[in-house]
């Protein structure tokens, strides 16, 4: 009997496959719920306080009576797009000054590169808290400090993958020819890193949520009454034993959406 060759790539695109899957369906949920569902994520109604699920409220009902269906509708929708729009900035700012490290070398690289080290010295979410006693309460508070500490890995890449392109005959010779920065960078540089970014942007995207829950969850990140996930989940602990259903739905779509972005992450740097 002949061996069957398998793919060497079937794990990876399995991994990519499932992890898509899990993403789409827990935007899917964010965006298509309230549409098929409507209702108010901040109506209150004490008589449905901790009552299980109906047709308003398909996932059943917090301690204060608010549809946990539409809550949690409305925090993954907050969550992720703060965590997306703190990547966009960190990735650019990163992309940025690693590559002008990179390429002009000397003092700049020096001086980008402490300040670098400095900021990777402070642990990431002490940095997020201070930005957020400057901006207490915020999605602009948890969008600054989370720039603020990813930019930092998007310039250690970039600054250590571009390093060897740029010093390549081929962007000598695009140099010698005219070329300036753009198109050195949009032809040489990004071909050779745009996947090592991409697997960034997703291990970024969710460690940004991970720490926007991980506040929440102390109670130093949103405020109520606004629907975030760790502010979710640590409201409703004390009534786990009369609402399970409360408390696992935000717990399993933090964990769907966060499996999710590190299957693709990962089968993206295998």
């Amino acid at each position: 009997m002949s061996d069957i060759a398998v793919p060497m790539h079937a794990p990876a695109n399995w991994g990519r496959m499932t992890g898509a899957a899990l993403v789409v369906a827990v935007l899917a949920f964010a965006l298509l719920g309230p549409l098929i569902v409507p209702g108010d994520p901040f109506a209150q109604s004490l008589m449905k306080a901790l009552a299980g699920p109906d047709a308003a409220g398909p996932l059943g009902y917090d301690h204060l009576g608010r549809s946990i269906f539409h809550r949690l509708a409305y925090a993954l929708r907050l969550s992720p797009a703060i965590a997306l729009a703190a990547v966009v900035t960190a990735g650019a700012a990163g992309l940025m000054l690693g590559t002008l490290a990179a390429g002009r070398g000397g003092w700049t690289d020096r001086m980008l590169t402490v300040l670098a080290d400095a900021l990777l010295a402070l642990p990431g979410l002490l940095l997020v808290l201070i930005v957020l006693a400057m901006v207490p309460g915020t999605a602009l508070g948890f969008w600054a400090g989370l720039s603020l500490v990813l930019w930092v890995e998007f310039f250690r890449l970039t600054r250590a993958a571009t390093r060897d392109t740029l010093a390549s005959s081929a962007v000598e010779a695009s140099r010698l020819l005219g070329f300036g920065p753009v198109y050195i960078f949009r032809i040489h540089v990004w071909p050779e890193i745009a996947p090592m970014m991409l697997t960034a942007a997703a291990f970024g995207t969710a460690t940004a949520i991970m720490a926007i829950a991980a506040l929440g969850f102390v109670h130093v990140g949103m405020r109520a009454p606004t629907p975030e996930l760790g502010l979710m989940m640590v409201d409703l602990l004390p009534y786990w034993r009369e609402a399970p259903l409360a408390l696992l739905s935000p717990v399993i779509a933090t964990f769907a959406l966060l499996l999710g972005l590190t299957l693709l992450a990962g089968s993206r740097s295998a």
